[in-house]
């Protein structure tokens, strides 16, 4: 399974730019699918996710900052005028040096007059850490959003995920980041808990949210891929995957339980059934929406077969 801060592969002009030498972000997440992509580090810096396989045999590095900036300026030649939004790559960027992400805001506001966002993937553990001051650079400069996988907030889960956060520090990091400006997107995984855990899976994972009330709650489902330790306890049978009816179930009990002002997405190929809205004030047309599902997968056989499909797909 991607984590899930996984996207999808490319965004404007890869064509254009491969030729000149520019280096691509391998992800980034759906709702950066019209954005210019800028590559500041390669990999991740904590690459020991169990249901991650991404960046699997990539070692974390930083690039340099004048790669970065010859980059900016090749984009800039061919898309000064039409780049609106800017998503940084790869996993966790805000782990560079603050005065270097400063300068790199401040080249690409420079090189596109018309930003309207620039988002970052980054880690709970990482924020944490990070001096508010700093936090509050990188804002004030042209950050405006950061994507950060949540996946789970239960502290069971948490660990035995490998996540590499404690549910306080979950929480910590989110508000922090809110503290300091970022609008904040939190990837959850229908699923992680398997077929024993759903249940506390949802609540915990409820109750951190609640407590950080994030901007956006983006939900995927857990699909796992060859190349990550999940996939492998999945053979082994050491890990039952949930069935069908348990990720609704999971994801019903997510929403009915979720104290937030926020936008909820399922913005991904691996959910089985699209649930948006805002909440606190669409959450029961939501939890319809569940319902109804729940009652054609017991009478539609097509409706599993569908759901069966989603269950297969590679190279998310």
């Amino acid at each position: 399974m991607l984590c899930a801060l996984c996207g999808e592969k490319m965004a404007i002009g890869r064509l254009r730019l491969k030729p000149r030498g520019y280096d691509f972000p391998p992800y980034r997440p759906p709702s950066e699918s019209n954005s210019l992509l800028l590559r500041v580090t390669r990999g991740c810096p904590w690459n020991k996710c169990t249901f991650c396989s991404m960046y699997k045999d990539m070692p974390f590095e930083r690039r340099s900052l004048e790669e970065i900036l010859k980059d900016i300026d090749a984009a800039q030649e061919l898309y000064s005028d039409v780049t609106r939004t800017v998503f940084i790559g790869d996993s966790n960027s805000i782990v560079i040096k603050t005065e270097d992400f400063v300068k790199i805001l401040q080249a690409l506001y420079r090189a596109f007059p018309h930003i309207e966002r620039v988002t970052s993937y980054a880690r709970a553990k990482t924020i944490c850490k990070k001096p508010a001051e700093d936090l509050k650079k990188l804002q004030e400069a042209g950050l405006t959003r950061l994507h950060v996988g949540l996946e789970t907030g239960d502290r069971e889960l948490l660990s035995i995920t490998q996540k590499g956060a404690t549910p306080e520090e979950m929480i910590t990091a989110g508000q922090k980041a809110k503290e300091a400006g970022f609008e904040y997107s939190l990837y959850v995984l229908l699923g992680i808990g398997g077929e024993e855990r759903w249940e506390q899976h949802a609540r915990g994972t409820a109750e951190v949210l609640s407590r950080i009330d994030p901007h956006f709650i983006r939900v995927r489902t857990v699909v796992p891929q060859p190349g990550c330790s999940l996939y492998g306890q999945i053979k082994a049978g050491t890990f039952r995957k949930a069935e069908h009816e348990t990720i609704l179930k999971e994801q019903r009990s997510l929403i009915e339980n979720l104290e937030v002002t926020s936008t909820y997405l399922s913005d991904h190929l691996s959910n089985y059934i699209p649930v948006d809205g805002k909440l606190p004030e669409d959450k029961q047309a939501m939890l319809r929406v569940i319902d109804e599902a729940l009652a054609l997968l017991a009478e539609d056989d097509s409706v599993r077969k569908k759901f069966m499909r989603k269950d297969s797909l590679r190279s998310l």
